[in-house]
């Protein structure tokens, strides 16, 4: 993710010299790294969520909790640990190790162990940990926990690989399964939208609402929405199990902090202290707490405990108020571990609501890819890895309920183990997943969809097998759609998303691919040390006031934590500075920060403000900065407010910030190959990408019998800084790519072996 240049190191131009060369055919030291690359998104992603996401995810999962035999026992999930695929112990073999070939040839499944230990306890007693096998679990290849990882070439080959294999994908009964990266709404960012068809979720609701879209570290998600009502007040909801639940604003504010009425009046009403309507409804909405009879933060979360408790499935000693905590701990923007972060978080997203219903800023477009990220496989692969092993903790109940029936069953240590032993596996749900594509889940892990997750890499072509890498889909669910809002090209997403590379037909403008340099961010960091940055600079702390109106400061966000407030003159000045330290690699600031100033404009637009992001899953691509020459990862939000010229010439002083690398980045890998682009009208750009991946081999003794056609060598000249040598295309096992004239003027292509 580092920015090194890569991109300014292309050769010349492409050519046939590996055909010439007499080093031909002898495998390298090393893999050519850009081709790797194209997959690293997928690898990446993987490679976290089976290693430090893995530990984020047994940490999240909460102690599952029971009664038996007037005693409450306690089942939690202390740690747990994926092993590299292996022959079981005791077999008689050279190497212990499977590899990804062995797999293709015997028609199963490429997978590890995954190994946890349970910890116990009765009545609150702690008994011991027992290491318990909780199933297999499929392994991407070429990911850290594969047996080919870092291996060079010369050792791939005679374990029956390419020597540039990239992997990327998983072998599920012998098939090489693709995980699809899904676009979804971008992280920890509230989205002003107007839906006509939220009027019909209840009597006085409107059209205006700000969605969130809560995710964890370990990737957990959960959508929560903010609703306005006709009366002027405020309704949240959330979905909890794929059920929907509504609460007043006032009883999540209330239950979050301690504060007084009258201290959250003042922090809901920043920045509109003179609007007499919203004051107006805020006290509304602080009197129907009031008129619950509930007054203190403790009676509120006794009521919305006795009120909620009963969905939650916790134990019957659980008092309302842990009951009610348990709720805000997985509801309620469950990013943020600090109650009070939640209360500063609602009170700007209520003030963003207000602003839109009142038209003093504009509707977001969810549709636009400002607010998306991607969804990784390495995501969807811990989200379910987490679920599942919170099912599994479940089954022990089941099992233990079950023996009791039948016999006298003791807790010790022997019996827990047998019991452990009956639990449900996870190895065929996650077979099921990868060689469907379906998702069978309780809780849909915030999906839109359930189906068409995963497709099989094939290798029609090398081009082909290419593009399942580099492929985004907008989702099944928008397929259905009668409209085309979806599936529009719009500005935003000049630079990420390849306008030429979409197939026609049905999936046109659903499934895009990535451009040449586009990177997906797969990384987290901990920015603990930002905030007092931000303070250093001149951002005033949220609990404090700062020296101007509200009115006349920008909120600061730093991944959906509410930090402060900036004054809006300053607040040019701080964006720059950040900036400046993620080029130059100062002061802990990760290279792949999107650093967004939202500016005031005193008409209805944007809603105003500074938003930090270093989450992954977000698009970035590099560019040359300007004013410091160095080259720069922007995200998606942050190239909306910035000049970015193509050519010397369209460079302005004072005007231009940023210069593209090479004038044809907005295309992908697969349309950079189109020979003149730049001559053909839009539908043959398009036509191309999809003939490039529908070309069959043919040998290349076929053609002495072939006396109408001129085979031309497609080598790409037409363009300096083509990628083709640089990504070694005439390696491929398809060989280069030809153009076909035939008698009837048609245009067609093929594959020759060279």
């Amino acid at each position: 993710m580092d920015v090194d240049g890569r991109w300014r190191n292309l050769p010349s131009g492409p050519s046939l010299k590996h055909l010439t060369d007499p080093s031909y055919g002898i495998p390298p030291e090393q893999q050519k790294a850009a081709l790797q690359d194209l997959t690293r998104a997928h690898v990446d992603s993987f490679n976290y969520a089976a290693l430090e996401g893995l530990s984020h995810a047994v940490q999240a999962i909460p102690p599952f909790e029971f009664a038996f035999k007037d005693e409450r026992i306690s089942l939690t999930i202390v740690d747990a640990v994926i092993s590299p695929p292996s022959v079981p112990k005791g077999t008689i073999c050279k190497d212990l190790n499977v590899y990804p070939a062995e797999c293709r040839g015997r028609k199963s499944t490429y997978r590890g162990r995954l190994t946890a230990d349970i910890s116990w306890a009765v009545n609150g007693v702690p008994k011991g940990i027992i290491k318990q096998f909780l199933g297999y679990v499929p392994i991407m290849v070429k990911s850290k926990l594969c047996n080919l990882y870092n291996l060079p070439p010369r050792v791939l080959i005679e374990h029956h690989e390419e020597a540039e294999e990239m992997g990327g994908y998983f072998i599920i009964n012998g098939i090489e399964k693709v995980i699809r990266m899904l676009i979804v709404p971008r992280r920890n960012f509230p989205i002003a939208m107007v839906r006509p068809k939220w009027k019909s979720r209840g009597l006085g609701y409107t059209q205006f609402g700000v969605s969130m879209r809560c995710v964890r570290e370990e990737h957990s998600a959960v959508n929560m929405n903010l609703h306005y009502v006709e009366n002027g007040t405020v309704m949240l909801n959330f979905i909890y199990r794929k059920e929907l639940f509504f609460l007043p604003l006032g009883f999540a504010l209330k239950a979050l902090v301690s504060f007084s009425d009258y201290q959250i009046f003042q922090e809901l009403i920043k920045g509109k202290e003179e609007d007499s309507f919203f004051r107006n409804s805020v006290s509304q909405m602080l009197r129907i707490v009031i008129e619950e009879g509930c007054h203190s933060q403790k009676q509120v979360l006794n009521y919305l405990g006795e009120c909620f408790r009963v969905k939650l499935s916790l134990p019957d000693w659980y008092p309302n108020v842990e009951a009610a905590e348990f709720l805000l701990n997985q509801c309620i923007c469950i990013h943020l571990q600090s109650n009070t972060d939640k209360f500063y978080l609602l009170c700007l997203m209520t003030r963003k609501l207000f602003a839109l219903a009142r038209g003093e800023c504009m509707d977001d477009n969810p549709d636009s890819l400002v607010n998306q990220e991607v969804l990784s496989p390495g995501q969807l692969f811990l989200m379910f890895l987490k679920e599942k092993m919170e099912n599994w903790l479940v089954s022990i109940k089941i099992v233990l309920d079950k023996r009791a029936q039948k016999a006298n069953v003791s807790i010790n240590n022997e019996n827990l183990m047998k019991i452990f032993s009956m639990g449900t596996e996870l190895t065929r749900p996650f077979e099921y997943l990868l060689a469907t594509g379906n998702l069978r889940s309780k809780t849909g892990l915030g999906f839109l969809q359930d189906s068409g997750l995963c497709v099989v890499a094939d290798k029609l072509n090398f081009l082909r097998y290419l593009s399942h890498f580099r492929c985004v889909h907008r989702g099944a669910a928008f397929a259905k759609m009668r409209t085309t809002t979806v599936r529009r090209l719009l500005p935003e997403s000049w630079g990420f998303l390849c306008p030429v590379h979409t197939p026609d037909g049905a999936p046109c403008g659903l499934l895009n691919h990535l451009t040449a340099v586009c990177e997906v961010v797969t990384k987290f960091v901990y920015t603990a040390s930002i905030p007092a940055l931000l303070c250093g600079l001149g951002v005033t702390p949220v609990d404090t006031a700062p020296c101007r109106p509200y009115s006349d400061c920008y909120p600061v966000l730093l991944d959906g934590v509410m930090v402060g407030w900036v004054d809006k003159d300053l607040a040019p000045e701080v964006a720059d500075t950040l900036r400046r330290f993620k080029v130059l690699r100062e002061k802990r600031i990760p290279p792949w920060m999107e650093v967004a100033l939202i500016p005031m404009t005193g008409k209805p637009s944007l809603y105003p403000g500074l938003f930090l992001f270093t989450t992954p899953c977000r698009l970035v691509r590099p560019v040359q900065n300007l004013e410091l020459g160095r080259e720069e990862l922007i995200g998606t939000m942050e190239q909306l407010f910035m000049n970015v010229a193509i050519f010397e010439d369209e460079v302005f002083g004072g005007i231009s910030t940023h210069q593209e690398l090479f004038p044809h980045s907005l295309l992908s890998v697969i349309a950079n190959f189109i020979p003149f682009s730049d001559h053909n009208q839009s539908p043959r750009n398009m036509y191309q990408c999809q003939m490039g991946l529908q070309v069959y081999m043919s040998h290349i003794t076929s053609c002495i019998l072939v006396t109408d056609l001129l085979f031309t060598a497609w080598v790409c000249d037409y363009r300096s800084s083509c990628p083709y040598s640089e990504m070694s295309f005439s390696h491929s096992p398809e060989g280069n790519l030809c153009w076909l004239y035939s008698a009837e003027w048609t245009y067609s292509f093929i594959s020759v072996l060279l």
